[in-house]
């Protein structure tokens, strides 16, 4: 049997500055994520945890732990609970996994696969939360936490990138917004709001939301209000006054027009009233 991965090596060849993903069908005629690292190829399951193994019979460490710390939440009312906490061996294993969920997602972000990518950010910071929550030692608790903002912003761009694939541009926006609020969120929480502003993250999602705000499509009431508050600056008040109109048939509250723009009142109707008053 040769072992030789050369030939395999040669036929893909490594692109420095991109992520080289392609989806293979294996042996068994399953899927398979291939990603080529400069030294080799690593190999993953599209599913579940990437390298197949199910730890304690779960499908990944970290519902593992999940799952305990439910049974401890669940025990009964009274009994004494055991504080449920993470050792520095739990606490490296959980890491250790989810650098495997990491480098799928970036697989899964090059191949377009965004609800793959929203599956496993999610997955992440879960792990970044329970670690924060229950390891036992500062260390623990806070070495993942710097990797925080990059899951938040990854996860909110995929988000918006599905729902572009899905001709959603309004949920993209959203989804974006969300993701930058998530982020103000986490540096108000760790005593650094101004990083907020300052950082890639956000540079990210709001150069991305930029970009889609043109695409949206406008509503004919938006439209109406746009082309009257032009009509009005350029002084342009009988177009105004047909626009305003239009805005009041729709049921929409117009935009007051200027006093030079109002209508003269009706001379004939005045001298009427005049002269039955007169009368």
């Amino acid at each position: 049997m040769n072992n030789d991965l050369s030939k395999l090596l040669s036929e893909w060849a490594y692109e420095p500055g991109s992520i080289n993903a392609r989806l293979i069908q294996g042996d068994d005629g399953q899927p398979r994520i291939q990603i080529r690292v400069d030294l080799g190829i690593l190999q993953m399951f599209p599913t579940g945890r990437p390298d197949g193994e199910r730890p304690h019979g779960f499908p990944s460490l970290l519902e593992y732990f999940e799952a305990q710390l439910d049974s401890k939440a669940e025990e009964e009312e009274g009994a004494p609970a055991e504080r449920f906490s993470l050792d520095a061996e739990d606490s490296r294993l959980l890491r250790e996994e989810a650098v495997q969920y990491y480098h799928r997602y970036l697989a899964l972000l090059a191949l377009e696969d965004f609800e793959g990518v929203v599956r496993d950010t999610t997955r992440n910071l879960r792990v970044l939360d329970l670690c924060a929550a229950h390891s036992e030692t500062e260390g623990d608790r806070n070495v993942l936490e710097q990797f925080r903002p990059y899951i938040l912003m990854l996860r909110a761009r995929a988000m918006a990138s599905q729902a572009l694939k899905d001709n959603e541009p309004k949920a993209a926006v959203f989804a974006l917004d969300q993701g930058l609020e998530s982020l103000r969120q986490y540096f108000s929480s760790v005593g650094q709001p101004q990083m907020f502003d300052a950082s890639a993250e956000a540079d990210m999602l709001r150069g991305m939301r930029e970009s889609l705000v043109p695409k949206l499509p406008v509503s004919q009431h938006a439209e109406l209000r746009t082309r009257l508050a032009e009509a009005i600056e350029n002084e342009n008040y009988e177009l105004a006054a047909i626009l305003r109109d239009e805005l009041k048939m729709m049921g929409k509250t117009a935009t007051p027009l200027p006093a030079a723009a109002a209508p003269e009142p009706d001379k004939k109707s005045d001298e009427g009233k005049d002269d039955k008053a007169a009368d």
